[in-house]
């Protein structure tokens, strides 16, 4: 075990890192954004907009993240004649695969809002837009922040598939390391413990943001 190099290329890993987490939290926040809006079409009693986000989520959920990847990053160029470079390409591929998923997420959560809460809010004069939007989507969002959490884990860990289009983010800098070491065992166990480590942080967060919820709610 040549733990010499390890810490050596720790640095190199690290700034690749940084790359991982940046690639996720962009991909994370876009797909929300993008999710909860699919999330209300296919709850919309509007059917061909309901059938519209059906199948684009059937779509995404139904395909693999890689082939995914590959028609944005390679399909794109071919059709719109300019070429991507792979940080844009795979933050786009992730943002689109994570709406599909949270989308289901934040449609369990809003169904899972009592209904009462949206007739007393209307009882009260809510419009139904602002009662979506000041009663019904902040409780939907308290409810359904473990699932969240376990697509920002999803997303950190597949940010190495980018590796197969050169973007060097922890996994492809893990890949340079070895095969200029030829030393694979020692690089990928040390890639393997920069996302245990980066998850372990993710889910401590998650957990105090939870208790901090949920002792707000109490109150």
């Amino acid at each position: 075990m040549d733990f010499q190099l390890i810490a050596d290329s720790l640095p190199f890993l690290l700034k690749a890192a940084v790359l991982t987490i940046q690639v996720t939290a962009i991909s994370l926040v876009a797909g929300t954004i993008l999710g909860t809006l699919l999330a209300l079409a296919r709850l919309s009693p509007i059917k061909p907009l309901a059938w519209l986000a059906t199948a684009y989520i059937e779509l995404i959920r139904g395909t693999p993240l890689l082939v995914q990847i590959f028609l944005i990053y390679f399909g794109l160029p071919q059709i719109t004649g300019t070429n991507l470079e792979p940080f844009p390409a795979g933050v786009l591929a992730f943002s689109l695969n994570s709406a599909a998923y949270v989308a289901e997420i934040m449609r369990s959560g809003i169904q899972g809002v009592p209904r009462g809460q949206t007739e007393a809010s209307l009882s009260l004069g809510f419009s139904p837009r602002d009662t979506m939007r000041y009663v019904v989507l902040p409780q939907a969002f308290r409810r359904v922040l473990p699932p969240l959490v376990n697509e920002a884990l999803n997303l950190l860990k597949n940010t190495s598939l980018l590796s197969s289009i050169a973007l060097v983010e922890l996994t492809r800098a893990g890949q340079i390391v070895a095969a200029r070491s030829y030393k694979p065992f020692e690089m990928y166990l040390a890639i393997a413990l920069v996302y245990l480590a980066m998850t372990m942080v993710l889910s401590f967060l998650s957990s105090r943001l939870e208790k901090r919820w949920g002792e707000g709610e109490r109150r």
